[in-house]
C-alpha cells in the first residue's frame, strides 16, 4: 500500500523571507514522515509562485528527507539551504533494529565509486565509506542513492539490498501523471469546498485506503486546489454533495481526476488553514486504522 502526498510549487508563496519559507517546508516534511508517506510530489503552480519557486521548494524538501549523515555528500553548499539548520529532524523510523545505527538497521547510502570487480564504495554514514558487493540483480551508478542493511558495526558487516530507500522520496511531478499511477489508490483533493468528512464516513475511507493506498493533494496559502486547477467550486459541490464519503465506487465525475474532494476540517475555527496544518489534520484522519 503506497501513500503519496502532493503539494504545489507555490507552497511557500506567503513567506516573507527564506528563513520562514524553510521553516514551513520543514513542517511539511515532518507531516510526510509522521504519516509514513512513500512519496512527496511537487506539482507545478507557476501562476501562484512568488519569491520562492519550485527549485527552492524541491531542494529544501529533498534536503529534509535526506539522512543527516548524507547531506554534506549529497548537497554540498547551496544558497537555497542557507537556513537548513532550522529544519526539524525527521527521525524516520525505517530501521529494523532498536536504533538507527543498530544491528540489522536499514540505511541510505550514496555510491561514491564503482569498481570493475563488481564492487562499489558507499558512503552510508559510518566512519568511512565501505566496499560492498553488488548483487547480480542490481545495477548502480556513481552518485546513486542505495539501501544498505547493516548487520554489524564492529566489525562492519553490511550488504546492498534491492529495497526502497528508507523514508520518503521527493520528486517533481505532473499532477495528472501522479493521479494516473497504477498505485495511486484512493485519490483525494483537500478543500474547504469538498464533502465534509464525518465519523460514519471514515469507515468507508479506511477500507478504500487499506485496500488500494492513498494519494492526497493539497493547495497553497490563499490559493486552494480549485484556484490552482481552475475548478469551479460549484462543480465540486455538484459532484460530491449527494454522495456519502467513502462508500461505494469512486466518484467518477469528481473534478480534475480525483475520486473525492474532501473537507477534512469541516468545523475550522480559523478563516484560513495553512498547508502544513491541513496535512496533519487530513493525513491524521485519512490514515486511521482499527
Amino acid at each position: 500500500m503506497t501513500r503519496s502526498v502532493l503539494v504545489p510549487s507555490s507552497l511557500v508563496r506567503e513567506a516573507e523571507d527564506k528563513r520562514e519559507a524553510t521553516r514551513k517546508l520543514g513542517y511539511v516534511a515532518r507531516a510526510a514522515a509522521v504519516f509514513r508517506a512513500d512519496r512527496l510530489g511537487i506539482f507545478a503552480d507557476p501562476d501562484g509562485e512568488r519569491k520562492w519557486g519550485d527549485g527552492f521548494v524541491e531542494t529544501v524538501l529533498r534536503y529534509a528527507a535526506t539522512p543527516p549523515y548524507l547531506r554534506k555528500e549529497a548537497f554540498g553548499t547551496r544558497d537555497e539551504l542557507e537556513y537548513a539548520g532550522i529544519l526539524p529532524p525527521l527521525r524516520v523510523s525505517a530501521w529494523t533494529g532498536s536504533e538507527s545505527s543498530g544491528s540489522g538497521s536499514l540505511r541510505q547510502g550514496i555510491v561514491t565509486q564503482v569498481g570493475s570487480d563488481g564492487r562499489v564504495r558507499v558512503n552510508c554514514g559510518l566512519q568511512h565509506p565501505i566496499s560492498l558487493h553488488v548483487p547480480p540483480s542490481m545495477a548502480v551508478a556513481e552518485g546513486e542513492r542505495v539501501t544498505i542493511r547493516v548487520s554489524s558495526r564492529r566489525p562492519v558487516r553490511a550488504k546492498l539490498v534491492d529495497e526502497p530507500l528508507p523514508g520518503f522520496v521527493v520528486t517533481r511531478t505532473n499532477l495528472r501523471d501522479a493521479l494516473d499511477r497504477p498505485d495511486a489508490g484512493y485519490r483525494v483533493a483537500t478543500s474547504r469546498h469538498g464533502t465534509p468528512v464525518t465519523v460514519s464516513g471514515l469507515s468507508g475511507i479506511k477500507e478504500r485506503v487499506a485496500a488500494d493506498g492513498l494519494t492526497v493533494a493539497f493547495g497553497a496559502p490563499g490559493r486552494g486546489l480549485p484556484d490552482i486547477l481552475d475548478v469551479d467550486v460549484q462543480e465540486i459541490g455538484a459532484a460530491t454533495g449527494s454522495t456519502t464519503v467513502g462508500e461505494g465506487a469512486p466518484t467518477t465525475d469528481a473534478p480534475a481526476g480525483f475520486d473525492a474532494w474532501l473537507n477534512t476540517i469541516p468545523d475550522q475555527g480559523s478563516e484560513t488553514v495553512r498547508t502544513e496544518e491541513a496535512m496533519f489534520a487530513s493525513l491524521g484522519c485519512l490514515t486511521l486504522t482499527e
